[in-house]
């Protein structure tokens, strides 16, 4: 996830750096019960919408109270544990007009946990998914060893019914509440 960004020339961004151009993250089903309560703190909402399907071409706006709206556009190539991704900063409203441009779009809240040595990213999606909550870790090889919290259940890694696509697509069941 390398790209020019205002504040450099290439980022890691807040969703991890595994090496240049991939992108090796794990995925989990949340039992949300389980999650400490500060965990859930503060949380950046997320408007992301899908200007192609195959190869995936995110836009994704990115606001946090106190902080500065953000925004990226990302290509992703085909795969589950690891893939090719290219993720670039992007003018927050080139990205807001491009969400409309969208075959497919989502809202969800990301709260991030810092277990061990990395850090997780907690999905609560909205709308539609309201109650569906998705653990993701960034690895640098695929075969990293991780702390695992309590708060993780099934893994849904290799589950294409499960990547953020597929959830703005409205492919899985709605959750019950």
């Amino acid at each position: 996830m390398q790209g020019n960004a205002p504040h450099g020339p290439a980022r890691p961004c807040i969703f991890g750096l595994s090496r240049m151009g991939t992108e090796i993250e794990r995925k989990f089903l949340v039992d949300v019960a389980r999650l400490p309560r500060e965990a859930l703190r503060e949380g950046s909402r997320f408007v992301q919408g899908y200007l192609s399907l195959s190869p995936t071409v995110r836009v994704r706006v990115s606001e946090r109270p106190g902080l500065p709206t953000e925004a990226w556009i990302t290509v992703k190539g085909p795969g589950g544990l690891m893939r090719a991704e290219y993720e670039y900063a992007i003018p927050v409203e080139d990205a807001r007009a491009m969400v409309l441009l969208c075959v497919a779009s989502l809202r969800k809240t990301r709260f991030r946990v810092l277990v061990g040595d990395h850090v997780w990213d907690l999905d609560q999606y909205h709308d539609r998914y309201e109650g569906l909550w998705i653990a993701e870790i960034e690895l640098d090889e695929p075969d990293e060893d991780f702390t695992r919290p309590p708060w993780i259940t099934d893994e849904v890694t290799d589950d294409p019914a499960y990547t953020n696509a597929a959830i703005a697509l409205g492919s899985l069941p709605t959750p019950t509440r």
